[in-house]
């Protein structure tokens, strides 16, 4: 619980910090938003004015309208909201991604939004941030998550796809974030085939594209008569289009899914995917805990996810003031968007 005094309050929108009239993503429409990243869970529709790092304008105005009132802010500027000294971070977990950061009163908070520690190709890294109080993510907040580097996983999708020439491969993601990391990653090891993509992924690409990540080339599956042999293809879906009627444009396919989730026997089997690839935009039980331990924080509450496992293991481990954060914060695996 967090304290009636302290810079951030709980309240029936959202994390609320009275000494900037904002909220940080609001589970409502408020009048003063500041946005950790794009993704639905974390920017909603409504509210009166949007503070966002610039690199996700694009992704905001097409998800919640392109007159939304948005102020674009630079990583790392200090900005002044009411009382408050507030500035955005990177949070290495999509494109424009951000941990904010609020100092009122002689102490400072931080938010992370989601969050992670590994390479990506498709945004800018993580950045450690120091703060009194430190609110994190725990979507993976288990000791059984631990990711191998992209890269890695990359190459055992290039020999899944290309082992199978004979079929079409669709390799399901989450639309935003997931899908393009998958495509930088496939580039970073120099592949240039040309890969088809489901609307849902296509409509998302420009704003990549426009901050200079390198991709692959695409097509939307969309620009194919339905008669063009798909068999070698390379597929990206969401998703929502597994066991849809847009899966009857393909005869015989082999399918995976590309998760975090796939880290736990019989994830794959019960979704009902060939193939599981282990690849996540969160934090893994690692990066995590250093992640704590860099912001230096004297308290650190907990969301997400296995909030109660990581605030024990914090307290009675790490010896650091941990505990869980209560509300409808996100915590399922649906809910985490393929995470």
């Amino acid at each position: 619980m967090l304290p009636h005094d302290g810079l951030l309050q709980l309240t029936p929108e959202g994390l609320y910090c009275p000494a900037a009239a904002a909220w940080i993503d609001p589970w409502r429409p408020v009048p003063r938003a500041l946005i950790t990243h794009a993704h639905a869970d974390h920017a909603r529709a409504g509210c009166g004015e949007y503070w966002a790092t610039a690199v996700s304008e694009g992704i905001l105005r097409q998800r919640l309208g392109a007159t939304i009132n948005l102020v674009p802010v630079d990583y790392g500027a200090l900005h002044r909201i009411g009382e408050a000294r507030v500035s955005f971070h990177s949070a290495g977990h999509v494109l424009g991604s951000a941990q904010i950061r609020l100092e009122a009163a002689g102490e400072s908070w931080l938010v992370s939004g989601d969050y992670k520690r590994d390479a990506d190709p498709s945004c800018a890294p993580f950045e450690p941030v120091t703060a009194d109080v430190f609110i994190t993510e725990a979507t993976f907040g288990l000791p059984i998550y631990r990711w191998s580097p992209g890269a890695v996983v990359a190459r055992q999708i290039q020999q899944w796809w290309q082992g199978a020439p004979e079929r079409a491969s669709i390799l399901f993601c989450y639309a935003f974030g997931k899908a393009q990391r998958v495509l930088a990653e496939l580039a970073a090891l120099g592949i240039d085939d040309e890969i088809l993509l489901h609307g849902a992924v296509e409509t998302l690409m420009q704003p990549y594209r426009e901050a200079g990540v390198p991709l692959p080339p695409t097509q939307p599956l969309s620009a194919l008569e339905r008669r063009d042999d798909l068999a070698g293809r390379l597929v990206i879906a969401p998703p929502s289009a597994h066991r849809s009627v847009w899966m009857k444009r393909f005869k015989e396919p082999q399918t995976a899914f590309v998760s975090g989730w796939m880290a736990v026997r019989g994830a794959r089997r019960r979704r009902g995917y060939e193939r599981g690839f282990v690849l996540s935009d969160h934090a893994d039980w690692n990066g995590l805990l250093a992640s704590v331990k860099d912001s230096g924080a004297r308290q650190v509450y907990v969301t997400h996810g296995s909030s109660d496992v990581l605030a024990r293991y914090l307290r009675e481990v790490e010896g650091i003031n941990a505990e869980p954060l209560a509300g409808p914060f996100s915590a399922d695996e649906d809910a985490a968007h393929g995470a």
